[in-house]
């Protein structure tokens, strides 16, 4: 079955003046979500990540609404203004680039980034638990050939993560933990598995528990 064609983005990024300051040879890593709300688990990943995988930088890619959610996020301002209190960082910028350019799925984004800055290098950064159903991401191929993935231990989802669809289907380019810190400068597909001391936070608890 041919999937549905999606509707392209509307905005190149330079022109959407989206794009935060960057040199010639950074190595970035994008950590993309809803963040609703933005917490110290976020924060504490983003720092590890720097860290472990030798990143330049750290851009946070806010989005719009996330469509493996029912429910759609709080208002973008808000969130945003919510991240850009709790991730103070210099060398880490939050972002509202995909609704800027329209783009609703991660394989969008990084081809509009890709397409926006052949002088960097990026490294999607994501939570192990997001490995686990990263098979069910739209073009999720495209994303795992086009992009190395650096991959976050959060609570909860060490072994499923391992053993994710994503993570068989592509053992071959598993990078090993010693070998972290190149991962920026390896040909997709490249993917590394990180064990970081983890915070016990979610986004999803926060808002059950009505503080946001």
């Amino acid at each position: 079955m041919t999937a549905p064609e999606r509707p392209p983005v509307r905005t190149p990024l330079r022109d959407a003046g989206a794009l935060p300051p960057t040199r010639r040879g950074q190595v970035i890593g994008l950590l993309g979500g809803s963040f609703d709300p933005p917490h110290e688990g976020h924060v504490h990943i983003t720092r590890e990540a720097l860290k472990l995988f030798g990143l330049d930088a750290v851009w946070w890619l806010v989005s719009p609404g996330n469509p493996l959610k029912a429910h759609g996020p709080a208002p973008l301002p808000r969130r945003m203004e919510a991240a850009r209190a709790i991730m103070r960082h210099p060398r880490v910028h939050v972002s509202d680039i995909e609704g800027r350019i329209g783009a609703r799925y991660t394989a969008d984004t990084v081809t509009a980034l890709q397409e926006a800055c052949p002088e960097i290098r990026f490294v999607w950064l994501m939570g192990a638990d997001n490995m686990v159903q990263f098979h069910r991401w739209q073009d999720w191929r495209s994303i795992m050939e086009s992009v190395p993935i650096g991959i976050l231990a959060r609570p909860g989802a060490r072994l499923a993560a391992r053993a994710s669809v994503a993570a068989r289907i592509y053992e071959h380019a598993r990078v090993p933990l010693g070998a972290a810190r190149r991962l920026g400068r390896m040909e997709a597909p490249a993917w590394c598995f990180a064990n970081v001391p983890m915070v016990t936070l979610s986004s999803s608890r926060l808002r059950a528990q009505g503080v946001w």
